[in-house]
């Protein structure tokens, strides 16, 4: 091992135990007499000292070497000497027991053990300049270490700054720089975001605001807390808007440091800046992200999933979630209407999170207790969508009973949206669609740009469609009539104001065209589903060919 190795992590300045561990240290056989629960100590500097009062020169965290020779003869004089070290915060005494003594004077033991003070002593000689060489070499290199990680770490915040990183973008900076769970709560201790790093979500977001209640809010960057929570402020102008919190992680052998304070106080001011460049609250973000991880099933667990959402304030026990989308008029209906939509059930003291899964889909996720009808509370939430967006198309998925069978309600919720048309006419009292509404031509309205629906339609139908087209007849509307009248010819011509012959010789006409039997129900069936399916395509949107939308995102048109 090379006498020049800086012991240790290269994140940290050398303790007690990395000098001691030193070559040129442990050539004296070093002995820890007491203390030995203090070794983690930084040593700032190394001072080899023969004076009756070298405390008057020290600063703190300096790690002594002495011969004994200036030691006090008597008991007093070397507790007055020992106190002296240990109110500076001297990190050890490193005694050689060579010339003096052969062993440590039992008053000098008493006085260090009494102080918590490390009193090392070595049975051989050691070469004290070497070792001061040696250490001062080491600190000095750490010095410089520590300046370039903190000047890397202030260029790469400013770089995230100037091109006008996000909330969410800032904390997974600070996770990586640090190696900390990095968590942004805002002033109701609810965690808005959190970025994990060598712990689950479930593990740093469980029981949120319970813990951060119990860890005071601090004027600037600062351990608090029963947990020791490194924690800092977001503020502007005085006006506090959160605080941004580094979680300790034991297990990783270090303790939160300098280096960790410098990263959360750029943390904060990037948050800052973000926040006043960034019109969406933060609060709107959260619930976005939440709920598309929800949706799109990105959570590493279902606890995670649940820890998350209990963070944000929704009951994950006992409750039941309904998913409800409501898709917008227009992209510049959407920021007012989520605002609106949040607001008002806030109001209401429902427990819901709201946010847009696209620029023109918004999503809610009700959380109601198991007893409350459903319905009632979506037809509460859907009337106010309909208030913020005049025009918006409501729908609603089934209850999940848990939160790991939300996406299910969600997936429920956008295939009845696929199958609404526009203006779709609702059931007398009700303000939203559900799965229940969809029928037949729901269905093949849902389906249209299926190739298949498409085709089936043309091959039944398109005969009898071109004959209309070339000769201005309109044998499709009989065709209609008669399929609508289940077969019976009499009230055909009665709804049409025909004869029953003009419609006998017409339905002939169809026969011949489309080559089917009307006597056969299951032609007539046939026929009737292609002509549904024609209505539906007709009242369809037309979609140009571009890239692919997940099923959460609105068809173009509706």
């Amino acid at each position: 091992m090379s006498e020049h190795r800086q012991p240790g992590p290269a994140d940290r300045s050398p303790t007690v135990a990395d000098v001691l561990a030193l070559p040129v240290l442990a050539t004296g056989d070093p002995r820890v007499v007491t203390g030995a629960e203090h070794l983690d100590r930084p040593v700032r500097w190394v001072h080899v000292t023969e004076l009756t009062d070298p405390a008057s020169f020290l600063k703190g965290g300096e790690l002594l070497l002495t011969t004994g020779m200036p030691l006090p003869d008597d008991p007093a004089g070397v507790r007055r000497y020992v106190d002296e070290l240990a109110a500076v915060g001297a990190a050890a005494l490193v005694i050689e027991l060579v010339r003096r003594y052969h062993r440590p004077p039992d008053a000098l033991v008493r006085a260090c053990r009494a102080h918590g003070l490390p009193l090392v002593t070595l049975a051989r000689d050691v070469n004290f300049l070497e070792v001061t060489q040696v250490v001062h070499t080491l600190i000095v290199g750490h010095q410089a270490d520590a300046i370039h990680r903190t000047q890397r770490v202030h260029e790469a915040f400013t770089a995230l700054t100037l091109r006008g990183a996000g909330p969410e973008e800032v904390l997974r900076a600070a996770a990586e720089m640090s190696g900390r769970t990095v968590v942004l709560e805002n002033l109701v201790h609810l965690a808005l975001l959190c970025a994990p790093s060598g712990t689950s979500v479930r593990a740093a977001l469980t029981d949120w605001e319970r813990r951060s209640r119990t860890t005071p809010a601090t004027d600037r960057a600062g351990l608090s807390g029963p947990e020791g929570w490194l924690a800092a402020p977001v503020e502007y102008q005085g006006e506090r808007w959160g605080r941004v919190v580094m979680l300790p992680a034991a297990f990783r052998g270090r303790s939160l440091g300098p280096e960790d304070v410098t990263v959360l106080e750029r943390t904060a001011m990037a948050l800052t800046i973000a926040r006043l460049t960034h019109p969406t609250p933060w609060e709107r973000t959260a619930h976005r992200d939440a709920l598309r991880d929800l949706v799109e099933q990105r959570h590493r667990s279902p606890a995670d999933a649940r820890a998350r959402v209990a963070a944000l304030g929704l009951p994950v026990e006992h409750a039941r979630f309904i998913a409800v989308l409501a898709d917008l008029p227009s992209e510049q209906d959407s920021g007012a209407a989520e605002t609106r939509l949040s607001e008002e059930l806030t109001a209401t003291g429902a427990r819901a999170l709201v946010g847009l899964l696209s620029p023109t889909r918004l999503g809610v996720l009700l959380a109601l207790r198991p007893s409350r009808p459903w319905r009632e509370a979506v037809e509460r939430l859907s009337r106010t969508a309909l208030d913020a967006a005049p025009g918006a198309t409501v729908s609603a998925g089934a209850p999940a009973e848990d939160l790991a069978d939300v996406t299910r309600s969600f997936r429920e919720a956008a295939r009845v949206a696929e199958a609404t048309e526009p203006g779709r006419a609702l059931p007398s009292g009700r303000s939203f669609h559900e799965r229940g509404d969809i029928g037949l031509r729901r269905l093949l309205y849902a389906l249209g740009d299926d190739p298949r629906v498409q085709e089936y339609a043309e091959r039944r139908l398109g005969p009898l469609l071109d004959h209309d087209a070339r000769h201005g007849t309109d044998l499709v509307a009989t065709l209609r009539g008669y399929l609508d009248a289940a077969g019976n010819k009499t009230v055909a011509a009665r709804s049409a104001g025909l004869s029953r012959e003009t419609v006998y010789q017409r339905l002939r006409t169809i026969e011949r065209l489309l080559g089917r039997d009307l006597e056969s129900g299951e032609q007539r069936t046939e026929l009737h589903v292609a002509l549904h399916a024609v209505d539906a395509l007709r009242a369809h949107p037309v979609t140009r060919p571009g890239p692919a939308t997940d099923e959460f995102s609105p068809r173009p048109g509706s």
